[in-house]
């Protein structure tokens, strides 16, 4: 119980044995009396502080509670006090991550009672993640100053960092990029007649579904389909193993990557495609529907903020990631072997682009640095498979990466930053 005194309260308690010692040494009644009231008082104070508790209240409010990456956000703090005991001077001190900045102190003197007293923050984190802000604690002290005491006002608060993502202009040309038609089922162009979508006759399908101005065109039972026609869709695979990339922190390659398949998914799925967000091991991150809306763009950046490093140092797919739909590869640092478990399950007619990051000069920094032979090398195997591929340097900013792989052609790769 006396470990609450402050400075001042134990200098008090001393200073009473001290007068009361010299008392019955010099037998002097009047100071053993003062001696005494000095050594009760700040016992007193702790006993009756420890009786009565100051009750304090307080309330945190995250404005917003979900920012990019780079971007401030604010914390609302309101306190007040509850009970009739009053209190002296509040010292408070928010519970923050060292990627979040310093620890923020106020000091509150004389807390009103039932009245609260705004107090606020500001963050500005720098790195992706899902945050923890708090808890809120403070520090009590009497009004004489005697007796301090901590308290957890509130515990902690959710701050989801996202990717930053940058405004995009422009599809890929050619292939029809987000189409996702593999030519077995077409729309039917009759005049007159809505879009249906017709298909070859299969064994089991019902004779009144038939088709028959198809069937007369193409010299074979069509059948038509009822359900609408779907819209296309693009994969987006996101390559996040720790080994394929170089760097730390906010301008490590990976952050570069994990912002560019953020920035492109939004982008395509406001243009009204469907697209997937898969790792470089098949998992699907996210699916935003080409229907989405701003509540399917944040589930998916809630997912990249939380995605950790893969430790695996291989690329394990057993099937075509993008299930037959156009595909776009962000690459770290792959091998040929890499390379070919991506490329094998896609065939040259599929519509497939790749961004290759030349991630060693993203530890180098090396200015107008060359690409290095083993990302020459491995631009040319995707290109030799069909692929379309720009590679990326820290220099070059997510735009214009967009914009170039908007105009690569499948033949020729595009060098972005050098």
């Amino acid at each position: 119980m006396l470990s609450g005194l402050t400075t001042r309260g134990r200098c008090l308690l001393a200073a009473g044995f001290a007068a009361a010692m010299c008392a019955w040494m010099l037998n002097e009644r009047d100071l053993l009396r003062v001696a005494v009231f000095v050594i009760a008082l700040p016992l007193l104070v702790v006993l009756f502080i420890s009786a009565s508790k100051v009750r304090i209240g307080a309330t945190r409010a995250l404005a917003p509670d979900r920012v990019p990456a780079g971007t401030e956000t604010t914390v609302q703090l309101q306190l007040w006090r509850t009970g009739r005991m009053p209190s002296g001077e509040v010292l408070l001190e928010d519970g923050v991550a060292y990627g979040l900045g310093v620890r923020p102190r106020f000091i509150v003197e004389h807390l009103p009672h039932l009245q609260r007293v705004p107090l606020r923050y500001g963050l500005r984190p720098q790195s992706r993640g899902v945050q923890q802000v708090g808890p809120l604690r403070a520090r009590v002290t009497d009004p004489f100053g005697i007796c301090e005491f901590d308290r957890e006002l509130i515990g902690t608060s959710r701050l989801m960092v996202v990717p930053k993502t940058e405004q995009l202009r422009g599809l890929p040309s050619g292939g029809g990029i987000g189409t996702g038609e593999d030519g077995s089922i077409q729309r039917g162009s009759g005049a007159g007649e809505p879009d249906a979508i017709v298909r070859q006759y299969r064994q089991g399908d019902d004779l009144r579904l038939v088709h028959w101005p198809s069937t007369a065109r193409r010299d074979e039972i069509m059948v038509r389909l009822e359900e609408k026609p779907r819209h296309g869709g693009t994969t987006v695979l996101l390559d996040h193993r720790a080994a394929a990339h170089h760097g730390a922190g906010p301008r490590a390659s990976m952050e570069w990557a994990i912002s560019f398949a953020a920035s492109i998914a939004l982008h395509l799925r406001r243009c009204g495609h469907g697209v997937r967000l898969v790792t470089e091991h098949a998992k699907v991150l996210a699916e935003l529907p080409f229907d989405g809306g701003p509540a399917h763009d944040n589930l998916a950046l809630d997912a990249l903020a939380a995605l950790q490093p893969a430790h695996q140092r291989d690329v394990t797919l057993g099937g075509d990631p993008a299930g037959g739909q156009e595909l776009i590869a962000v690459l770290g640092s792959i091998s040929a072997e890499a390379i070919h478990e991506l490329t094998r399950h896609r065939a040259r007619g599929m519509r497939s682009l790749a961004v290759l990051l030349d991630t060693p000069a993203w530890s180098t920094e090396a200015k107008g640095a060359q690409c290095s032979s083993a990302v020459d090398e491995s631009a040319r195997l995707l290109r030799a498979a069909g692929w379309s591929v720009v590679v990326a340097r820290p220099s070059a900013t997510i735009p214009s990466v967009w914009e170039e792989l908007c105009r690569a052609g499948r033949w020729y790769p595009a060098m972005v930053g050098s």
